[in-house]
This record gives C-alpha cells, structure tokens and sequence, in this order.
C-alpha cells in the first residue's frame, strides 16, 4: 500500500481514545489525518462517520478508523459512502478477517465497549492484515454490485 494516510474520526463518545489511536497508528508508520471533533460537546456519528469516509472513497486516506459509543452508528453511516467497507470490531480476530476477506477499508470501535489497550490491539490486527483475494475477492465484488 503506498497511500500512507489514515482518517481517524469519532463523535463526542470519547475523543481522548481516538488521539491515542492516531498517536499509535504514527508509530506504525502511518500518517495520521484527525478530522476531530475537537471537544467533548454532543455531536452527531452520522456526520464524523460520512465525512472520514469520504476521505478514503476519494482515495485521499487509504484506510479509516471511527469511534463512538459502541462502533455501530457511525459504521452505518460510514457504510452508505459508495466504495467504504467498514466493519466495527471488538477483537483482533474479527479485525483480522475484515482486512483478509472482505477488504474492509475503515474500522469501526465502540469506545464504551473495549479499553485503550484492546483497541490497541485491534487497530494492530486490522493495520496488518492484507486482502487475500481469490474467492473472496468474488464476494466483495458482489457487495460492491449491491451499490449499484
């Protein structure tokens, strides 16, 4: 993979687990891409959720990594951006298998749901894992049709 970026976004749920995970993810050697939000103040996953997807549909960050409550709002929304593929994950196994055979291309978390350092770990699974194409490479084909 030579695109290097990383979109890292959340909604108010817990910002300081979503720093961390940027942090962490620069000493993987990737670029981070933070697009906040910046304070605690309620706002909507919908929205931080569509707009770090539409960072990596347009090809500008390679992958992603969402934060709210549980993962699972803000995957939904992430998942109605044409070409995102994203999964939410409470364990490295599940990140592995999102990577290896669906070639998921953003990672969902729920910051109420896992610690900082499983969510460590997990974002170390889903950053390692490579797509591994055959016959999954004809299912993911399928989803993609599904957007048609």
């Amino acid at each position: 993979m030579t695109n290097k970026r990383i979109v890292l976004s959340s909604d108010h749920a817990d910002i300081g687990l979503r720093q961390a995970i940027a942090a962490h993810v620069e000493t993987l050697g990737w670029e981070a891409v933070d697009i906040g939000p910046t304070t605690s103040e309620s706002t909507p996953y919908p929205k931080h959720g569509a707009e770090a997807a539409q960072r990596v549909a347009s090809g500008d960050c390679a992958l992603g990594i969402i934060v709210c409550g549980t993962g699972q709002g803000i995957m939904m929304a992430a998942n109605k951006v044409k070409g995102v593929r994203c999964g939410v994950c409470s364990d490295t196994f599940s990140a592995k298998m999102i990577r290896g055979h669906n070639d998921a291309n953003m990672l969902a978390l729920g910051a109420r749901v896992i610690g900082a350092g499983l969510a460590m770990e997990i974002v170390e699974a889903f950053l390692s894992a490579d797509f591994e194409g055959g016959r999954h490479a004809t299912r993911v084909d399928m989803i993609t049709a599904l957007e048609a």
